[in-house]
């Protein structure tokens, strides 16, 4: 198992970067459904959002016979890295999107919120917390609750 991260300022082209590395490890992946073992983290609900269309829309680009023009970066870049013919990128990209259609709940690009609560809801019975418990986000609302 290995970790990336990447560290980068607004504009930097992390998105980019981000959906490059994924779609690479996704593709490279020889699992029935390889998306089951990645695991993309970011910071809000937006660029989560954002990510996943990005993730969808450059897959289905790659599994056409014909792309569009701003999806060739990427595609000459992944074709490069993996050592694929078009052929191969078409066909690899086309079983990816289709495995994560069909099991899109398993699809996890999600912000560090949601990912610490999925892990804090898994051990709630160990941490012995109650099974229906929430987390507040409101720092404003806990201090008047615990001021009252």
């Amino acid at each position: 198992m290995s970790i990336n991260i990447y560290k980068a300022s607004a504009g930097s082209g992390k998105t980019y970067t981000l959906v490059k590395e994924y779609i690479k490890q996704l593709l490279s992946n020889r699992n029935n459904k390889p998306h089951r073992e990645l695991l993309a983290i970011t910071f809000t609900n937006k660029a989560s959002s954002e990510m996943k269309s990005r993730i969808i829309s450059t897959l289905h680009e790659f599994s056409k016979e014909s792309r569009s023009a701003s999806y060739d970066s990427i595609y000459n870049t992944l074709k490069l890295e993996l050592a694929y013919s078009e052929k191969q990128l078409r066909i690899k990209s086309k079983q990816a999107l289709s495995s994560i259609l069909h099991h899109y709940s398993f699809f996890s690009v999600s912000t560090i919120d949601k990912f610490i609560y999925k892990i804090i809801k898994g051990f709630s019975y160990e941490l012995e917390l109650p099974s229906n418990f929430e987390v507040e986000m409101d720092k404003d609302h806990i201090i008047e609750e615990g001021v009252v």
